[in-house]
C-alpha cells in the first residue's frame, strides 16, 4: 500500500513487508519526534512499556516526550525477530545519555506488535533492561 508517496506495509505481512515495518519504526523513533511516532499507532493503541500501561495517542506522545527529555543522545536499532499475519516481534538495542545522572546507558529488549487492517499498531508490549556503559563503549 502507498501512503503519502511512501510504501506502507499492511497485514497480512510477508518477510519483506515485515522488514519494511521494522525499518519504518526504527526511523520514526530515531527522529525523536513524538508527533511523528504517534501517527503509526491507532487512536486507542494499548501499550505496555516495562511496568507502565497506557492507552491512546495522547498518552503515547506524553510518554515519548518524558522519555526523550531523560534519554538524550538517543540512537536505536530494531531487528525483525519473527512475524505472523498481523503481528511482528522485534529485538532492539539503543544507547542514550542519562542527563539526570550524567551516565551513558545501553538498553536491550524486545517488543511485540499487533496491527489493524490499515497497518496501524493497535498494541505494543515492550520489555527491556538498561545498563551503564562508558562513552568509549558506545556502538551506535
Amino acid at each position: 500500500m502507498e501512503k503519502n508517496g511512501k510504501l506502507f506495509a499492511v497485514p497480512p505481512f510477508h518477510y519483506e513487508s515485515a522488514l519494511l515495518k521494522v525499518k519504518a519504526a526504527e526511523d520514526a523513533w530515531n527522529s525523536k519526534d513524538p508527533e511523528k511516532v504517534a501517527l503509526a499507532y491507532t487512536e486507542n493503541s494499548e501499550w505496555r512499556n516495562r511496568s507502565e500501561f497506557f492507552m491512546g495517542r495522547n498518552a503515547i506522545k506524553e510518554f515519548l516526550i518524558r522519555k526523550w527529555n531523560k534519554e538524550t543522545e538517543y540512537k536505536l536499532i530494531k531487528e525483525l525477530w519473527c512475524f505472523t499475519e498481523n503481528r511482528i516481534s522485534v529485538r532492539f538495542e539503543y544507547e542514550w545519555f542519562d542527563k539526570e545522572n550524567s551516565t551513558w546507558m545501553r538498553t536491550h529488549g524486545n517488543e511485540h506488535w499487533e496491527f489493524n487492517s490499515e497497518g496501524l499498531m493497535s498494541r505494543r508490549d515492550m520489555s527491556a533492561n538498561d545498563y551503564k556503559i562508558k562513552e568509549s563503549e558506545r556502538r551506535l
